[in-house]
């Protein structure tokens, strides 16, 4: 028996990293999982390590910058697993780099694919968790938001205010129908990160120093896990906050 049994649960980006340590710690406790992500090989390999421990997922592929496609895709996930009760708001892909340098179209993809996408997904998985008495929106933002220094993370840092500043917003509005928002906002080696790492080991090392507990998060471990009980029953009074799972590094005032 998992804490979340007849729960559904939707992770988007669960192809690899945060994503896809989230998507393995809900299905873990019971959840059923729909895998989402643009890359099919990429969901089927996350919904075979879940099969493989003996729980349930569903791929989805999805591109999150098509905002038209989100409800009807919300839609086939709540007829296909019966409901939706969790919402992972995973999924963000934009640029990096100094803003005199930063296009346009550029800066605009990271809204797109950030809050913009997190909206349309949870507007359309609103209906779905009133009719089941409530439910859980998690939203991805970063520590980038209060860096001392965000040089070459403007972009990134804004769109990722604007998701914290919408997440809060949820909490208030849809509360009185059991709905809970929170952000989280994760440091973990994935993919991306562990290639810097090793590429940059000496940048790595003294990162790695910032850090009170003196190592970078683990996918599944410190964040899919931390995400676990944070929609569990035991969290239920917890709504509109965002939890850094940082390790220390950052503070959120």
């Amino acid at each position: 028996m998992g804490i979340l049994d007849d729960k559904v649960a939707i992770v988007t980006g669960a192809g690899q990293g945060v994503g896809q340590g989230i998507a393995l710690a809900l299905a873990d406790e019971g959840a059923t999982v729909a895998v989402l992500g643009r890359t099919e090989a990429k969901l089927t390999a996350t919904c075979e390590l879940i099969a493989g421990r003996g729980g349930t997922a569903e791929p989805f592929t999805c591109d999150v910058s098509d905002l038209e496609a989100i409800p009807g895709q919300v839609e086939e996930i709540a007829g296909r697993l019966g409901g939706i009760d969790i919402l992972v708001n995973n999924a963000y892909y934009g640029k990096y780099g100094p803003l005199l340098s930063m296009s346009d179209s550029d800066f605009q993809k990271g809204f797109q694919t950030g809050p913009f996408a997190a909206f349309a997904f949870m507007r359309a998985c609103h209906p779905h968790m009133k009719e089941r008495g409530g439910g859980n929106i998690v939203n991805l933002v970063t520590s980038a938001m209060v860096r001392w220094d965000p040089a070459t993370y403007g972009a990134y840092a804004a769109a990722k205010q604007a998701l914290r500043s919408l997440t809060r917003t949820a909490a208030a509005e849809w509360g009185p129908d059991g709905i809970r928002a929170n952000s989280i906002a994760p440091h973990a080696l994935s993919p991306g990160l562990k290639w810097w790492a090793e590429t940059n080991p000496e940048a790595a090392e003294e990162f790695r120093k910032t850090i009170p507990l003196g190592y970078i998060g683990d996918c599944e471990q410190d964040i899919g896990k931390a995400v676990v009980a944070l929609v569990s029953p035991a969290m239920r009074y917890l709504t509109g906050a965002t939890v850094p799972l940082d390790g220390g590094q950052a503070f959120f005032g």
